[in-house]
């Protein structure tokens, strides 16, 4: 339950498409050789089903643990056979999801943090940065 990564943009910005920048930011340190920046796995809410993020985490080697979307389905099962199967989900792994919400909502018990009063980014940014630290200690 504690931050990986953060980037911080506009509010209206969708969060979608910031998931490369994100895991750019990933940075995990190895008791030897370099940081780790490539998580085996990626679990995901059904946003991040589209085929441009699946293709942006394949090309990462990153597998997707996603639960395929609701209109996606009734397109693919409208097509009968010409739809093709399902993709496959591993449930017990997506069961672990919650530790990312968990995560964020972790960072929301610190009101600077939940509010936003902060009209410049990088007040904000170190605002978010000094509650990932508190959570980490």
């Amino acid at each position: 339950m504690r931050p990986l990564g953060i980037v911080v943009t506009a509010g209206q910005r969708n969060d979608a498409t910031q998931m490369e920048p994100v895991l750019d930011a990933i940075r995990v340190p190895q008791p030897r050789g370099p940081a780790r920046k490539r998580p085996p796995r990626l679990r995901v809410d059904r946003a991040y089903r589209a085929r441009k993020y699946r293709k942006a985490l394949r090309r990462r080697k990153i597998q997707c643990i996603c639960p395929e979307r609701k209109d996606v389905k009734k397109a693919r099962l409208a097509r009968d056979a010409r739809g093709g199967r399902a993709p496959a989900l591993d449930a017990e792994a997506y069961k672990r999801r919650n530790v990312v919400e968990r995560c964020f909502n972790r960072l929301k018990d610190f009101r600077a943090v939940a509010t936003r009063f902060d009209k410049r980014g990088y007040n904000y940014l170190a605002g978010v940065l000094l509650a990932s630290i508190v959570l980490w200690l």
